[in-house]
């Protein structure tokens, strides 16, 4: 065989060897959709919308435009019915989510962990959940549930605010009218401190509290200045740090699997970063060496009460017997180890 027959030959034999990746690719191409729908309840204001759009951008930029997302706010794809949102991934209705394990807890019974009251408290707490055991075994259990979780956010802490008047005990709460999450263990919790819950979408919330049909609700402050709620008669606010709402960032399974191996490392990475940058930008002024957001809700004309270790303890004690309840219906193994990872991480 002479030299022109050898390159030949060899030329046809890397061909061979490279067609199964270029059909491989090719086909997995095919099963790619123009655009996929990504669910959150909040907008771009937010830090919650923020974090959705970083990884919106850095996974239309890393695929070069293959897997292209767009944002779709205000839980738009199922008529704002946040507490659907969850069985709506696993059908396909939506393509992916950042979620709140608030909304999804109906269908997932462990992701009411992060509604016990007064479990984490703080920011060091919350971490020692998520980012150890407990936030993987939760991980396996979402993921066991029917979607592909990938990384996590953060809504924040969830604090008080109201029309009527300043919150520092259980009895300040008497027969004030709050907007809840459709969560069961919110109207139990609230129910116990003597308030009078109401379960409404937050594309509901606005206009009820507008209208005084509620005079209360709760959210992390973040929301409370984007959505500009000291417009809406919210002129109290009581820190109490007694839930913390991470996010989930997760895919539909079906849409998962039509992706090749490499795409998926490269939404997953995305994920992971943009939680990251989205957490940071959760905790911006709500942190120990920064509390640069209370002053800001101060500058509204709002009242902002800090409650100490002592009164949080007032609350904790009337919620004690919803907390036994939820870890039995939670799972006493997961509550407890979530409690040790709390109570190392306050001996750090």
């Amino acid at each position: 065989m002479d030299r022109r027959s050898l390159l030949k030959a060899g030329a046809a034999g890397s061909a061979a060897l490279a067609a199964p990746f270029v059909v491989t690719r090719a086909a997995h191409a095919q099963n790619y959709k123009a655009e996929y729908r990504l669910s959150t309840v909040v907008g771009t204001a937010f830090p919650w919308g923020k974090g959705a759009d970083i990884w919106i951008n850095l996974v239309r930029e890393r695929t070069q435009g293959r897997i292209n997302m767009k944002l779709y706010p205000g839980v738009s794809l199922i008529n704002g019915d946040q507490t659907r949102e969850f069985s709506a991934i696993r059908q396909g209705v939506i393509d992916m989510a950042v979620g709140s394990t608030i909304n999804w807890s109906p269908q997932v019974k462990e992701l009411n962990l992060f509604s016990m009251p007064f479990l984490a408290q703080d920011h060091a707490g919350l971490d020692a959940i998520v980012r150890g055991e407990v936030g993987d075994r939760v991980m396996k259990i979402v993921e066991k549930a029917g979607v592909v979780p990938l990384a996590w956010g953060e809504n924040g802490f969830r604090e008080l605010t109201n029309s009527k008047r300043e919150i520092r005990t259980p009895a300040d709460m008497k027969g004030l009218k709050f907007r809840i999450v459709g969560s069961p263990i919110f109207t139990e919790t609230f129910t116990a401190l003597g308030a009078n819950p109401t379960q409404m979408s937050w594309a509901d919330a606005q206009p009820a509290l507008a209208s005084g049909a509620v005079e209360g609700q709760e959210n992390p402050m973040h929301i409370f200045t984007a959505a500009k709620l000291h417009t809406l008669a919210q002129k109290f606010v009581t820190m109490w740090d007694y839930v913390a709402d991470p996010l989930i960032f997760v895919v539909n399974r079906d849409i998962w699997n039509s992706w090749s191996p490499a795409d998926r490392d490269i939404v997953r990475q995305a994920a992971v970063e943009a939680g990251n940058q989205e957490i940071a930008i959760a905790r911006k002024g709500l942190t120990k060496g920064d509390m640069s957001m209370v002053k800001e809700v101060e500058a509204l004309g709002v009242k902002v009460t800090q409650l100490t270790a002592d009164e949080k303890a007032q609350f904790q004690k009337v919620l004690e017997p919803v907390y036994k309840k939820w870890a039995k219906q939670i799972g006493p193994d997961l509550v407890k180890k979530a409690e040790a990872a709390v109570a190392a991480s306050r001996k750090a």
